[in-house]
């Protein structure tokens, strides 16, 4: 393939934007915010998740809470019903003794209900202790990535900014070449990354690696016009007086 030196030169211009749209694009896709972003929403679900379970657990706390305070104020109802008995004094002497066993029955009974309702109600303001850390865990989570997440838009948008530019420079560039040599440039980029490079000094501008002595010898010998590819990665390499020939 031939084409003019000084079209093979602008390929550089070309290959420059192009490289800089690739290290947008990886900028893009390994955005530090994008794994914060992913670490932060996982630890919002956890968080939401223990809240979920502390909520829960108070709430059958709650139900057990209402049914032992249900139970005690049976027992005490009981209690006032016997002593109204007593004081009543309308209950033969055998009856009063029954009474007065069943009230001490209900006594303990009662103190062994209240001290558990005390236990369940401890149990209880522990569980709004945690409720509430644990509501500020997530409140703090969900801040969190709400700052990535806008850290995250912020960069996108340089970036954006920044490809609609090289695109519109790309665009400018593009009707410079001919059709063939287009495609060759668009192939070898496709597949190795670089499309064209600068031979600089013997040395290949894409893969960097020395070239021998052979292939300078016969890049040397070529035409001017001849476009020339690297043995090793295939990008074109363009020839200017930093080459070395």
């Amino acid at each position: 393939m031939k084409a003019d030196p000084a079209v093979q030169r602008q390929l550089l211009e070309l290959a420059k934007v192009d490289a800089e749209l690739s290290r947008t694009a990886h900028r893009r896709r390994t955005l530090p915010e994008i794994a914060e972003i992913d670490a932060g929403e996982k630890t919002v679900r956890d968080r939401r998740d223990a809240l979920v379970s502390v909520q829960t657990a108070a709430s059958d706390l709650d139900r057990e809470i209402a049914r032992q305070e249900k139970e005690i104020e049976s027992v005490r109802a009981r209690g006032d019903r016997d002593r109204k008995l007593l004081e009543s004094g309308s209950v033969a002497a055998k009856q009063m003794t029954d009474i007065e066993h069943e009230l001490n029955s209900l006594n303990r009974r009662q103190a062994a209900l209240e001290d558990d309702l005390l236990e369940l109600m401890e149990r209880r303001e522990a569980l709004d202790l945690d409720a509430q850390r644990t509501s500020a865990e997530v409140a703090k989570a969900e801040n969190e990535v709400a700052e990535a997440v806008r850290r995250r838009d912020e960069n996108f948008t340089d970036f954006d900014t920044t490809k609609a530019r090289r695109d519109e420079d790309r665009a400018k560039l593009l009707p410079r070449f001919p059709e063939d040599l287009l495609k060759l440039y668009e192939r070898v980029r496709a597949h190795k990354g670089i499309g064209a490079a600068l031979l600089r000094a013997r040395r290949c501008g894409a893969c960097q690696l020395d070239i021998d002595r052979r292939e300078i010898a016969e890049i040397k010998a070529a035409p001017e016009d001849n476009v020339i590819q690297c043995e090793n990665c295939g990008a074109i390499l363009v020839r200017t007086l930093e080459s070395g020939l």
